[in-house]
């Protein structure tokens, strides 16, 4: 319910604000919060460690780590209403005594009969022995729990209860239910809660001020941390609520704008228009888009300002056309006398917009030089003299750019792809030896208002349209009833001349079985289905240079079949690759299916992606029903989050944000619209800096970001 996952710049937010950015120093925001966990009554040491394996070490850990659901226990029942998979209360008499059954020596089954003027219920417990002393015979309890109906069999399993005429505490209320690991149960966890709100509710210092949460409708902060764990509505709980997400946005979204004011106050290299860019335009053996000419302007305005540092993101679908507007800032920089990097995550992919962009420039007198690893040393040593010395005006490579001794002449610009591969700190390397424009290009499909957190910092383009002569590619989602029809359908086109992928099912528990998973698929198909076919084979526990071998060859066309885990990159070029098959598409969320999928359909020939489903579930089948529908990756990430809403968007293994301790970015999305609304009015009037009341804000922001805000990225 609190967290997310999603397929976005991998480490993105990580790398601006440490691993876990919502971890405060509590004791300089308010004493009793920086105390010890051990400090509230009833943790002890044992205790206490275990706690901390939930990021539990302080009581300002402990009450924020907020409740993953409710149970609603004042909703009553009467036997004959109770439907299967309820969860409610049910006030019975007990008519029975308790059995106990020993199916084997470590499980013993206690059961008893409940009856109320509508029925019988069966009470069922395990491995419970306290039950036989509290209920006794011809006493009249309240049972919660879940209910299990078949019927007219009813069943309660490990229902809690206390006696009808007590006071209820625990068959009562709306009561929280708590993420929790081993030796912490639920009943603790409440325990512990209640002690530590005890101890801090009534003590804790506003730091949202009065404006701000009149405008916004916000509760106060120590209403808000009582009624998100013991809410005594669900109004209560959700007013609680929107108050906790909003102030975690609010400081997320206020540290990213402080971070782009700062690096807004950097002044830029000021270019001057060059008319011989427009000329390579015209030149081009193919029309720019209409968006690609409007993200260059923009590129091109940040660039012949002189006002500030360029931080501009391009974002753009698979095959939107990144490369070539990038292609169009250098050359500008080339012309007006700088150098320019280009930096990618693999050698393979550098080497291919090596030899893809040294053409189209060199005619424009930009000398361009391949920097990587396997580049040997005496050939390196030649091209860092030619660096310094600015006999090269264009450097692509990988991380052998960010070595210490890679001295650049004149550097105006940095480019780098694929920016879940490069984060701020391996840019700001680069950045630190001069003061270049920077710009990030990434395909990851991410809605607006999810971009204007995720890249607040940078300034955002989007090419939002696919070039005239991409054809679709024609996408099928299939059973098992069609492997033998797909097999023969790969036959068919690899002895017309083409070449597949086969991406392998994505397990979650390791690289390890993933590997083995690819290699027994990879021998399957090399000795039955695909037997006669030069088959290949990338996993992620693979020395690195070896998958870069691997792709190689796949590129030269010398391995027919690939297949890969998706935990390697594939995003090298092959436009002769025109089948995409992906094995347990389910398993992947819908925008790690379109990045695969646009893996093909990068040449002259149609192209294909088969999704073999297993599942037959309704979610599954409409999202499968949405990857045939629609090739937009915009509009398929939308659709994705529609309909899975909380979670791993955007698929299971490639995390990118940390985990919020409350706000949801999608469940969230209006509050969101709000905290942004919020934010860039207070530091467009400069209200931090200003306004008293915004003080408490001010002291809190930079308890959390002053590091990050000290050293302003890229500065």
């Amino acid at each position: 319910m609190h967290s997310i996952n999603i397929l976005i710049p991998k480490d993105r937010l990580r790398e601006k604000f440490g691993k876990d950015r919502f971890s405060l120093d509590y004791t300089r925001i308010n004493p009793i919060l920086g105390r010890s966990v051990q400090s509230v009554q009833q943790v002890g040491k044992a205790r206490a460690q275990k706690l901390n394996k939930l990021g539990i070490k302080t009581i300002g850990d402990l009450i924020t780590y907020y409740p993953r659901n409710y149970e609603d226990r004042n909703k009553e029942k009467k036997v004959s209403e109770l439907v299967n998979d309820d969860e409610c209360a049910v006030i019975l008499k007990v008519v029975s005594d308790i059995s106990l059954n020993r199916p084997r020596s470590n499980l013993r089954i206690y059961k008893t009969l409940g009856v109320d003027d509508t029925g019988y219920v069966t009470l069922t417990w395990f491995n419970q022995d306290y039950v036989t002393e509290k209920i006794l015979r011809d006493k009249t309890y309240v049972f919660f729990g879940k209910v299990k109906r078949a019927g007219i069999y009813v069943e309660m399993v490990n229902p809690i209860f206390e006696e009808v005429t007590s006071e209820r505490k625990k068959t009562t209320g709306i009561q929280p239910v708590y993420p929790l690991t081993a030796g912490i149960t639920q009943s603790y966890m409440r325990m512990i809660q209640r002690n530590a709100l005890n101890l801090v509710i009534g003590k804790l210092t506003e730091i949202l001020p009065e404006e701000l949460r009149r405008r916004y409708s916000l509760a106060e902060i120590n209403f808000s941390l009582e009624n998100i764990h013991f809410p005594s509505s669900f109004e209560d709980k959700e007013r609680a609520r929107k108050r906790l997400v909003f102030e975690e946005l609010l400081m997320l979204q206020l540290g990213l704008l402080q971070l782009k004011t700062k690096q807004t106050a950097v002044s830029g290299i000021k270019m001057e228009k060059r008319s011989l860019v427009d000329r390579f335009i015209e030149q081009l053996p193919f029309r720019l888009t209409n968006a690609q000419l409007r993200v260059y302007r923009e590129i091109e305005e940040d660039m012949t300002s002189g006002e500030k540092q360029m931080n501009r993101l391009i974002q753009g679908d698979v095959g939107s056309g990144k490369t070539i507007v990038a292609a169009l800032a250098i050359l500008l920089t080339v012309l007006n006398g700088y150098q320019a990097v280009f930096m990618v995550p693999t050698e393979i992919l550098a080497e291919q917009h090596y030899r893809s962009i040294t053409p189209l420039l060199g005619n424009y007198g930009v000398k361009t030089a391949l920097l990587t690893g396997s580049v040997s040393r005496k050939e390196k040593e030649k091209i860092k003299e030619g660096i310094r010395n600015n006999e090269y005006h264009l450097v692509i490579g990988t991380h052998a750019l960010l070595e210490e001794d890679v001295e650049f002449a004149r550097l105006g610009l940095v480019v780098t792809d694929e920016q879940h591969r490069f984060g701020v700190k391996q840019r700001a390397v680069l950045a630190s030896k001069a003061n270049p424009h920077i710009l990030v290009m990434t395909a990851t499909p991410i809605p607006r208002t999810l971009s204007l957190i995720l890249y607040g910092d940078l300034d955002i383009s989007v090419i939002d349209e696919l070039p005239p002569d991409r054809k679709p590619v024609k996408t099928y989602a299939v059973d098992e009833s069609m492997r033998a029809r797909v097999y023969n359908f790969i036959r068919k086109m690899v002895q017309e001349g083409r070449q597949a992928y086969i991406i392998c099912p994505l397990v979650e528990e390791s690289d390890e079985i993933e590997a083995e998973a690819a290699m027994t698929m990879a021998k399957r198909l090399e000795e039955k289905d695909l037997k006669g076919l030069s088959i290949g084979l990338v996993h992620g526990k693979m020395k690195w240079k070896d998958k870069e071998r691997v792709m190689s060859e796949f590129a030269k066309g010398n391995i027919q079949v690939l297949v890969s885990t998706t935990v390697v990159e594939v995003g090298v070029n092959v436009p002769n690759a025109t089948i995409m098959v992906v094995e347990n598409a389910e398993r992947f969320g819908l925008a790690q299916l379109h990045q695969l999928r646009g893996r093909v359909g990068r040449g002259e020939h149609q192209s294909y992606c088969i999704l073999f489903c297993q599942s037959k579930s309704e979610i599954a089948l409409k999202r499968m029903e949405i990857m045939t529908k629609y090739n937009d990756g915009f509009k398929i990430s939308e659709k994705d989050m529609e309909l899975r809403g909380p979670g791993d968007i955007f698929g299971v293994r490639q995390h990118g944000l940390p985990e919020f301790k409350i706000a949801n970015l999608y469940q969230d999305m209006e509050i969101l619209k709000e905290v942004q609304r919020a934010a860039e009015d207070i530091i467009k009037n400069q209200k931090l800096s200003e306004k008293e009341d915004y003080r408490k804000l001010k002291e809190h922001l930079l308890v959390m970001f002053e590091d990050k805000l000290k050293e302003v990225a890229l500065n």
